[in-house]
């Protein structure tokens, strides 16, 4: 039976770079084993104060908006794209530097895993991806006091989960890391279990 759950993404985190990996890997490898919902987040609208003009009223203060808005277009317009460029745009953020606010550069790395750019774009520009970013960030805050990536949202618990090491390729790796974080999601006694410095 497959195991259902959410995950957030912001695509300038590292950790969720690492935790997304290790998703994509156990789900590309593992058959029907996973259904997630991939639920962009943005940490700048997190991070703000009450009062401050929200990013869905001015979403050029967050540099992560654009590639965010662009992942939820394909998620959910050209779904068959999805996997592929989430992946790909982790990497161009975090393999190489890439600017997310740069369009042209974001059409390369999108056209280059297959999407239809033009069509994802027009979707942005209408005003749909953002209104989805606000709604499933929003929703997601509320329900389940989400307040960062990479959050891991399993029934009615929502744990924020710091990874040292993708999977990079090793399924069974990948496997092993998501059912153990769902398995302890699932002990309600543990509330909190954090290193007090960074395991070697």
């Amino acid at each position: 039976m497959a195991r259902h759950f959410a995950l957030t993404y912001d695509y300038r985190c590292p950790y969720a770079r690492i935790a997304n990996d290790h998703v994509l890997t156990a789900i590309a490898t593992s058959g029907d084993d996973y259904e997630v919902h991939f639920v962009p987040f943005s940490l700048t609208q997190a991070h703000l104060e009450v009062g401050e003009t929200t990013v869905w009223e001015a979403p050029a203060q967050d540099s992560g908006i654009e590639a965010l808005q662009a992942s939820v277009a394909i998620r959910d317009h050209q779904p068959d794209r999805f996997i592929a460029a989430h992946r790909a745009l982790f990497e161009f953020r975090h393999a190489h530097a890439g600017n997310l606010r740069d369009r042209a550069a974001l059409n390369s790395v999108l056209g280059g895993v297959g999407v239809d750019t033009d069509a994802i774009w027009n979707i942005v520009d209408g005003g749909e991806a953002l209104a989805t970013i606000e709604a499933e960030h929003t929703g997601y805050a509320h329900s389940h006091d989400v307040w960062g990536v990479p959050t891991f949202i399993f029934g009615d618990a929502a744990v924020f989960v710091r990874l040292l090491a993708p999977a990079e390729g090793d399924a069974d790796m990948a496997r092993t890391t998501v059912d153990r974080i769902l398995d302890q999601m699932e002990w309600s006694l543990l509330n909190e279990f954090k290193h007090t410095s960074v395991p070697h």
